[in-house]
């Protein structure tokens, strides 16, 4: 194939700027998609900086990819050319492991391939993500987008609304629950979405007191400013479930704390070791649990657009013309988007 164009990061200190790369021939199982949309997660920042010593350079971000279909290999069924879909945060797995046959692709025994910085498993070449004009991916690992979603605002979904819809739906919130859920950024606002739409009652646990109006918007019943002692004493064994979305280190006390007896902490965002140090006797002394979860598999996340078709839930976002990425990414450090940025691919083209 031809080169396209795209952007990549070649060091932690270059930024993100124009790049060629030749995506392969399609295989017999492979779809073509021409990216329309492709949103901008904390985790392109992380690998285009090198915070987790990982990165190979050149590196092509971008995980939360809509687009159409424009070409399909000779042995693709679920799809065919013009089809509007998604690919989310990996492109391949084993698909022989108990986890792969579960349909449970993110706990691949043998580990998954990303959608960008992982290495082909057929050829050993390196995977180039979102930030692109065309990707090729294996129809296995390509989503149907509903009509009904905006393919703009539905990009984020692939993987924000993966991290908080999957834990809902494996720990079983439903109708009457009392969930809270802490943060109120991209992983965050989509939480409280996913929590109300399940029939939960739903609290936003936030640092700033300013945050009250949008949570309400999204759907929380109320809010608890994390910061007032008081507001924290009173949130004290009111829980069913508590999604923690916060990406740095934080303390996970207040929260045990807050949750019911049996009650469930439910970590999407930290990676890091706890600080300060978890006390165990609320824990022990109350049955409760604090657990993690990882994105969702590729049946999941099918549907969990079918479920946000249904009930009209879509991210909130601004779009973002390609050139000034590096400014949205100084903004996104700051905390200064609402909630998640889209790039409109057709400024790449225009590049």
């Amino acid at each position: 194939m031809t080169a396209i164009r795209a952007y990549a990061a070649q060091s932690p200190s270059s930024g993100v700027a124009p790049f060629s790369l030749v995506r392969r021939q399609p295989r017999a199982d492979d779809v073509v998609i021409e990216i329309d949309y492709c949103g901008i997660c904390h985790t392109d920042i992380h690998f285009v900086h090198n915070d987790w010593g990982m990165t190979q350079y050149p590196v092509v971000p971008g995980h939360e990819i809509v687009g159409r279909v424009s070409a399909v290999g000779s042995g693709v069924r679920r799809f065919a050319v013009g089809d509007r879909v998604g690919v989310g945060c990996l492109v391949d797995s084993c698909r022989a492991c108990a986890s792969c046959n579960d349909g449970l692709e993110q706990y691949c025994e043998r580990g998954w391939v990303a959608t960008y910085n992982g290495i082909d498993r057929e050829d050993g070449s390196p995977t180039y993500g979102g930030y692109s004009e065309r990707i090729v991916v294996s129809e296995r690992f390509v989503l149907r987008m509903p009509d009904a979603l905006d393919p703009a605002a539905a990009a984020p979904l692939l993987c924000a609304g993966i991290t908080t819809y999957s834990p809902l739906r494996h720990f079983g919130v439903a109708n009457g629950h009392r969930v809270a859920v802490v943060g109120m950024g991209g992983l965050g606002h989509m939480g409280v979405k996913f929590a109300r739409a399940l029939g939960a009652d739903v609290t936003l646990f936030t640092r700033s007191s300013d945050k009250r109006e949008e949570a309400l918007r999204c759907g929380a019943h109320d809010v608890v400013v994390s910061s007032d002692p008081a507001q924290m004493q009173a949130a004290a064994a009111r829980f069913d479930f508590i999604l923690d979305t916060v990406p740095v280190a934080h303390d996970l006390n207040p929260y045990v704390n807050a949750l019911k007896r049996d009650g469930t902490l439910i970590l999407v965002g930290m990676l890091a070791p706890t600080d300060p140090p978890l006390h165990t006797l609320p824990l022990v002394f109350a049955r409760r649990r604090i657990a993690g979860s990882l994105i969702g598999g590729l049946p999941e996340t099918q549907q969990m657009l079918d479920f946000c078709a249904e009930h009209g839930i879509v991210c909130d976002i601004e779009r973002l013309d390609i050139r000034n990425i590096n400014e949205a990414y100084v903004r996104m450090q700051r905390g200064d988007v609402r909630y998640r940025f889209v790039i409109d691919m057709a400024t790449l083209r225009g590049v």
